[in-house]
């Protein structure tokens, strides 16, 4: 009788266990009154690169297509995609190359819309070091800022380094964050240059306290530090949930194709008006500036182009520890997909 009694506590716990997991399955997705409750973190919610994921809430499009959206704001796209692993949230909004990456940790992700087809990043030299750092080959000996180890701007620092001939030995790599902490990082002399975004760059260059090194919210900017197009900011999910729930995944991909359509219908201002006031703490002239500093890199449709894809996986070959081992064996096809964009965009042509 004693061991029947020990054996049901112990199966009781296990279902308790099995149950708490579950909730934090990210393939199971809620539902409340038959609308998906879908949970997304986005890497840095103030950021102009990531602007499409609140500018979709703002215009209401996610309720417009059927679903329910919760954002949650995370500096780090490194600590975004491990809440994704861990089922905590359903999607991120983030850098595609971590699809990559992952697929490197035999950890399957995949893109199911692509904002952009450049970075959007800027490596900024401190005023303090303008005058000595005057290209990529002078950050050699330097302390560089990066949202996080293992985040896309240390992909992004190695590349533009490697370019130079440097390995990660060559400098010091600093963990600043963004915003805020990353301007502080480099007034206060905890970094001589760093790779950082809007509106951190324009406050930062409108105040004099830094110089811009590196522009990578352009084509031309990005063709010429990395050699290609380099797609960053997308929607991405893990690959057993997109295909447990497609119907849902392409309500998210409508809901983000209309916000790609409508940022290229739209001014600046106009985009700065539908964000939350304090996206605007630094000056709303400043942040409508950001934004048209920036705008340009969405692509306007959410399509994936090949030649990015292809040129993310080159570099990520040479300067990921992760992905360098088993480059040869990474599967593209499966860090992508454009087959629920496409039906968006068929029906916004209807």
């Amino acid at each position: 009788m004693r061991y029947y009694k020990h054996l049901t506590v112990i199966v009781g716990v296990i279902a308790a266990l099995l149950l708490a997991t579950g909730c934090r399955d990210s393939r199971t997705i809620p539902m409340v009154d038959g609308r998906p409750q879908v949970t997304i973190m986005v890497g840095g919610l103030e950021k102009v690169i990531y602007l499409p994921a609140m500018l979709a809430q703002r215009l209401g499009l996610f309720e417009k297509n059927d679903i329910d959206v919760k954002l949650l704001g995370e500096q780090s796209g490194a600590s975004a995609e491990t809440a994704l692993l861990t089922g905590d949230v359903q999607a991120v909004v983030g850098f595609y190359d971590h699809t990559i990456d992952l697929q490197a940790k035999e950890q399957c992700l995949t893109s199911v819309v692509q904002f952009a087809d450049v970075p959007g990043e800027v490596e900024l030299v401190s005023k303090q070091d303008a005058e000595t750092i005057t290209s990529a080959a002078g950050l050699r000996g330097k302390n560089l800022g990066v949202t996080s180890l293992g985040s896309s701007t240390d992909f992004l620092t190695q590349a533009l380094t490697g370019q130079e001939g440097m390995s990660t030995a060559d400098y010091t790599r600093v963990k600043v964050g963004a915003g805020q902490t990353f301007i502080a990082g480099m007034n206060h002399n905890g970094i001589d240059a760093g790779m950082t975004t809007d509106p951190t760059v324009a406050q930062m260059v409108n105040s004099g306290d830094a110089k811009i090194l590196v522009d990578m919210r352009t084509e031309e900017g990005t063709r010429a530090a990395l050699g290609g197009l380099y797609p960053a900011s997308s929607l991405y999910m893990r690959c057993d949930t997109v295909d447990a729930h497609p119907d849902i995944v392409r309500k998210l991909a409508a809901a983000f194709v209309q916000t790609l359509q409508w940022i290229k219908t739209h001014t600046p201002l106009e985009i700065a008006e539908k964000m939350p006031p304090q996206y605007a703490s630094a000056g709303k002239d400043l942040y409508v500036q950001s934004i048209r500093d920036s705008i340009g890199m969405f692509n306007g449709d959410g399509l994936m182009k090949p030649e990015g894809a292809e040129n993310v996986l080159n570099i990520l070959g040479k300067y990921s520890k992760n992905v360098k081992p088993v480059r040869d064996r990474i599967k593209l096809s499966d860090t992508y997909t454009t087959r629920f964009v496409e039906q968006a965009l068929r029906s916004s042509q209807q």
